[in-house]
């Protein structure tokens, strides 16, 4: 039971809710095996963690369970000076550094920044639902639409070069999906200068071994950060207002503005156009539901928050412990992976008196 909450065939079926269920109950943190996959190698192991107090008090607890130790992927990066590029990040960044670069992050946010920034995804979303109406339309191209837009209008992104968000989105999680790593959309002759120029760094897709390059790493993303550098250079000398303009104002440095470029550019696009039609499916699925919601928009908040914890775009996320820790009957090591699933915590019958509902 242990070993297949790892493996990604055994996500191929759905969520294994079920077994979720028993290890909450029986095993609620369990040391899981990394067995080699495909042409990826075994793993140390770590220790996943099913009820949703415990998750709750590990990403609480940034002194005990580190972001910046290990990163916030499961699997290792391939080098230490893969693991230094991801340390880098404020995704995979502990407090203090996390602290000063959210606080620059939410300066930029200002709130009548939000406001238009609501106003102009409004009017995006509305052109391309009407745009849909009339044609046949798979949804989930056209959610993938909607988070690129936004992402690359946020970023001061030319509307000629958003594509490239996609392509970038789509090959940091090609390396471990097959289905996401050929969907390239950009149309190199309609791309700015600058991303003609960034694009003569595009680096290979395989190692000479066949392997599969490892995004998580400055070079496997060369062209993406070239683009990034020139983006930044742009604002210095013309800041134009926008959020990233803001944000370099705020104190980033380039580097720190190529970093958080490419959590922009893969976490806030991933996230959305996967919890996007995983919404709309579960809505679908539920029909009284959406007659609920239909009649009565201002259920809408509470209606996407029981969506992300119906259908969460996230699984899990890795802690390293800092520490050695007791947690739920298990001692854990300092220096070992502790890997939080989203999914099993919010099914969580001691939360949720019916888990397995969609209301």
């Amino acid at each position: 039971m242990h070993e297949e909450i790892f493996l990604p065939s055994t996500y191929t079926t759905g969520v294994p809710y079920e077994t979720f269920g028993k290890l909450r109950a029986e095993s609620p943190v369990a040391w899981i095996p990394e067995p080699a996959v495909g042409p990826w190698p075994a793993g140390p192991g770590y220790w996943a963690v099913f009820r949703h107090a415990d998750v709750k008090h590990v990403l609480r607890s940034p002194d005990l369970f580190s972001s910046n130790l290990g990163a916030t992927q499961i699997r290792d990066p391939d080098t230490p000076e893969d693991l230094a590029f991801v340390r880098a990040m404020m995704l995979n960044q502990d407090p203090p550094d996390h602290s000063r670069l959210r606080r620059i992050v939410a300066a930029a946010f200002t709130p009548r920044a939000v406001r238009a920034l609501e106003d102009t995804i409004n009017t995006r979303a509305r052109t391309l639902i009407t745009s849909a109406l009339h044609e046949d339309t798979d949804f989930v191209e056209l959610a993938a639409d909607l988070p690129v837009w936004t992402l690359a209008h946020i970023m001061g992104v030319p509307d000629s070069d958003r594509r490239l968000l996609y392509d970038w989105s789509s090959r940091v999680i090609g390396y471990q999906d097959d289905e996401y790593a050929g969907l390239s959309t950009a149309d190199a002759g309609s791309m700015s200068p600058m991303a003609r120029e960034a694009m003569k760094y595009r680096p290979t897709t395989t190692r000479p071994d066949g392997r599969p390059v490892n995004p998580r790493s400055y070079t496997a993303l060369a062209d993406m950060f070239a683009y990034a550098h020139a983006l930044a250079a742009e604002k210095r000398e013309n800041p134009s207002g926008d959020i990233m303009s803001r944000m370099l104002e705020g104190g980033l440095t380039t580097q720190e503005f190529e970093n958080m470029f490419f959590l922009f550019a893969v976490a806030g696009n991933e996230t959305l156009r996967n919890g996007i039609p995983g919404g709309l499916h579960t809505l679908l699925d539920h029909p009284a539901e959406l007659a609920r919601l239909r009649a009565d928009p201002s259920l809408l908040p509470s209606a996407i928050e029981e969506m992300l914890r119906y259908w969460p775009p996230v699984m899990d996320f890795r802690r390293t412990a800092t520490t050695p820790v007791h947690l739920s009957g298990q001692d854990i090591n300092a220096g070992d992976k502790v890997v939080v699933y989203h999914a099993s915590a919010n099914r969580d019958e001691t939360v949720f008196p019916s888990p397995d509902r969609f209301d």
